[in-house]
């Protein structure tokens, strides 16, 4: 943002004061609906989920309904929910502005293709998935163009609370997944690339849970967890460490899942589980001694997410040294870190991520309190839900109890639900204080 220009007029009178050096989140016009997309897009994976549950037990995991819970939760939660937070997030983060944020409305429609496509891979289409796929595809370049030039332009010599390194790995393992991802449905013989197919499900799964997701978490989460929390931050590093050894577990666990070699999958579960550890003392901090802590849903899902974590990490143990079933566990294993930890850790902070982009578009003036815009109560009993929700799930299918995951399905739809709600709340409370108001444009 060139600061010659911070003092000039707007049509609606409003002066923008853009501090030196500090990039400027997102409009709530623009976060808004794709925070609600994210959580519309969770509630329609929640009840694919609960309808799946008995063929999860049976581990059909080609089956049509188990492929479209999975992939809505890939292609709209996740791309909806990580691009509105690297919108509100990353450029306060690393202290500028995209040179083009207008490709931001183009981005956001372009996101719309991920339901179209979920919906194809599901039922096998190859013309449409592929149609579909390049429009999602589309959004997904723009938005790591955006998260280039953010990284790029970055201040030499400032403090970042946010890690370059760490955010480009993020976003090169998620394009990395949606590559190979592409290419898993292109080729659905019994080998695409010369690797098992269930093998190759597993290696995509990992770059998105792990590579992608996994690692933005940790890169982030070091100074969003402690401000929400209202914890002391993190102390200040000069390298990610902890981002670094969680991809270098990752590959070492691709390796051994190409490969079919157990041993090495195993030693990358341990480096990948070394590598949280950093972060998870964190988070665990936070919870202790936080002024709001485990009393809030973002808190209260990271430190739940980490449990989910380490269950899966269990289970990939056990079935690396034969003491599981290798497929059972897999499967049990993919719930508790992609809904449980992934997706969990994001939807618990989506409540608290809306109220403060509302909160920041407010116009000069009196503004409420941020606690005001945060239906606190509903998202509490989201996580009391979703927790056992997650957990009845993954049980159902090691047990084989197709009752067991049917009463996990439901309370993760419940917990879907009252998120959508909790959204939905927080939209229509800010919308009573803007709706007078001309809300900031994004470029002065």
């Amino acid at each position: 943002m060139d600061p010659v220009t911070t003092g000039r007029r707007r049509k609606d009178t409003t002066r923008w004061l853009q501090l030196a050096a500090t990039g400027r989140p997102a409009p709530f016009r623009l976060g808004g609906p794709a925070y609600l997309a994210a959580l519309g897009g969770w509630v329609a994976a929640a009840v694919l989920l609960l309808a799946a549950a008995p063929e999860l037990v049976r581990t059909t995991v080609s089956d049509g309904t188990v492929v479209a819970a999975a992939h809505t939760v890939g292609l709209v939660v996740f791309p909806f929910a990580v691009a509105a937070a690297v919108w509100q997030l990353v450029p306060v983060m690393l202290r500028n502005d995209p040179p083009r944020p207008w490709t931001r409305w183009i981005v956001l429609p372009l996101l719309a293709a991920g339901a179209p496509l979920a919906a194809a891979v599901a039922a096998g289409n190859g013309r449409l998935g592929a149609l579909f796929a390049v429009l999602l595809g589309a959004g997904l370049v723009l938005l790591l163009a955006e998260l280039a030039a953010l990284i790029r332009g970055a201040p030499a010599g400032r403090t970042l609370v946010v890690s370059r390194p760490a955010v480009a790995l993020a976003g090169a393992h998620a394009a990395a997944a949606f590559a190979l991802g592409a290419l898993v449905f292109a080729d659905s013989g019994p080998e695409p690339l010369g690797v098992p197919y269930e093998r190759l499900l597993l290696v995509h799964v990992a770059l998105a849970f792990v590579g992608w997701l996994s690692v933005l978490i940790a890169a982030v989460g070091r100074t969003l967890v402690p401000m929400l929390g209202l914890a002391a931050s993190a102390p200040p590093r000069r390298a990610p460490v902890a981002e670094l050894v969680l991809v270098a577990g990752l590959w070492l666990s691709v390796a051994g899942l190409a490969t079919s070699t157990d041993g090495l999958l195993a030693l990358g579960v341990v480096v990948v589980l070394a590598g949280l550890a950093a972060p998870a003392r964190t988070f665990l901090r936070v919870a202790r001694t936080g002024t709001i802590g485990l009393r809030e849903g973002p808190v209260a899902h990271v430190t739940l997410g980490l449990w989910f974590f380490l269950q899966a990490a269990a289970l990939a143990l056990l079935a690396a040294a034969g003491a599981a079933a290798e497929r059972r566990a897999a499967v049990a294993a993919v719930l508790l870190l992609g809904i449980g930890w992934a997706a969990g850790t994001i939807l618990g902070h989506l409540g608290k991520l809306i109220s403060l982009s509302a909160w920041g578009s407010w116009p000069p003036g009196p503004r409420p309190k941020q606690a005001e815009l945060y239906p606190r109560r509903g998202w509490q009993a989201e996580v009391l839900l979703f927790a056992p929700g997650v957990q009845l799930l993954a049980a159902g299918v090691v047990a084989e109890s197709v009752t067991t995951a049917r009463a996990g399905g439901v309370l993760l739809t419940a917990a879907a639900l009252v998120a959508l709600a909790c959204g939905v709340e927080t939209v229509r409370r800010a919308g009573r204080g803007l709706a007078s108001h001309a809300l900031p444009s994004e470029a002065p």
